[in-house]
């Protein structure tokens, strides 16, 4: 577990002035984080902090981002395009 992790949870990304503070998007995600962290490090990967929010690596290559929105707690996969989505459950991010 990578202590940056840790400090994002606490007061998020840090790259807006709503981090630490009651208004920022990273906080009512924390219990759902919490667990995405927990299946992510359960799964081998290394844990990082890249860009700001918690990166997930392996033989030192980015393989998922975890962060917020607003309305949602979300995982990018680096290269999801690869990834076999039979059940059609995985969204490409919207033009932004």
């Amino acid at each position: 577990m990578n202590p940056g992790v840790d400090t994002y949870f606490k007061i998020g990304c840090g790259r807006c002035p709503l981090g630490g503070t009651p208004d920022c998007k990273v906080l009512p995600w924390i219990d759902i984080l919490h667990e995405l962290r927990r299946i992510l490090l359960n799964c081998g990967l290394n844990e990082e902090i890249k860009w700001g929010v918690p990166c997930y690596t392996i033989d030192d290559k980015n393989v998922i981002l975890m962060s917020t929105l607003k309305a949602c707690a979300i995982l990018s996969f680096m290269n999801g395009v690869l990834l076999d989505d039979t059940h059609q459950i995985l969204q490409q991010p919207g033009p932004n």
